[in-house]
């Protein structure tokens, strides 16, 4: 009796597979975020006020930290997904043009990938290994495809898709299609990830002005803490909030300018 595709989990009645356009946090990360992000912020509100009662008034910011965090791994898994896929169409191209089915060119992409992933825990091996599952199960691969490519929600993986589906139904050169398509998608990849490394560099220097002036307020309280003292107390409290709301709009500001979408 042949084994379900590794990966899969029963809900009942049927399985369910992963759903790239979304990003669930365990309860552990979750707790994580939110113990994390209250001591972050207690600790700024500390180094402004120098009053921990007061400080503990950041604290409930620390429920922002999950959505973050879920925001964070959702672009990183999705980036690599993104990757991943243009290694398979390469190696799938490569495949089909030394002569190769079309089935045994998706199950070398599997031994491909997992030249570059040794421990197969990318999700384009995973999604391969289920492509090739269900053409064992007589499924036709393009059905196959399909279904990857709604719970991708990625443009270049829909277009792929459909491309190789209406291929297969009239019949027309599958080789040349998937060289072609796969050259196109891969330049466009390359692209993208030119310009991501380029605006690296200003994101990191963002995040080095935004963490300058907490740097500045930890000096001068270590160094010079008669000459601070006045900015815990009276009218220097106010001036203290006022610095954090700016540097809190500055955070959303380059945020904003700096999600450059891909």
């Amino acid at each position: 009796m042949r084994q379900k595709p590794q990966g899969l989990r029963d809900t009942g009645a049927e399985a369910q597979l992963p759903d790239y356009t979304v990003y669930v946090l365990t309860s552990l990360q979750k707790i994580t975020a939110m113990l994390t992000g209250g001591t972050l912020l207690w600790a700024i509100g500390y180094l402004f006020y120098h009053n921990g009662l007061l400080s503990c008034l950041l604290v409930p910011g620390g429920v922002y930290a999950p959505r973050l965090l879920r925001d964070y791994l959702h672009r990183r898994r999705r980036t690599a997904l993104n990757l991943q896929f243009k290694q398979m169409l390469f190696s799938l191209s490569s495949s089909l043009s030394a002569g190769r089915s079309v089935e045994n060119a998706f199950r070398e992409a599997v031994q491909d990938l997992l030249m570059l992933d040794p421990e197969g825990g990318g999700d384009m091996i995973f999604e391969l290994n289920i492509i090739c599952t269900r053409m064992e199960y007589g499924q036709p691969v393009e059905e196959a495809l399909e279904d990857f490519s709604k719970r991708a929600g990625m443009e270049d993986v829909e277009r792929f898709a459909d491309v190789f589906s209406v291929c297969k139904r009239t019949g027309g050169d599958l080789v040349e299609i998937v060289r072609r398509t796969s050259t196109i998608i891969g330049e466009k990849l390359d692209i993208q990830q030119d310009i991501a490394v380029s605006i690296a560099q200003k994101k990191f220097e963002a995040k080095a002005l935004l963490v300058s002036p907490l740097i500045m307020v930890m000096f001068m309280s270590l160094t010079a803490g008669d000459y601070m003292e006045p900015m815990y107390t009276g009218a220097g409290i106010a001036i203290s909030t006022l610095a954090l709301g700016l540097l809190f709009l500055c955070y959303l500001w380059t945020s904003r300018i700096m999600n450059i979408p891909l």
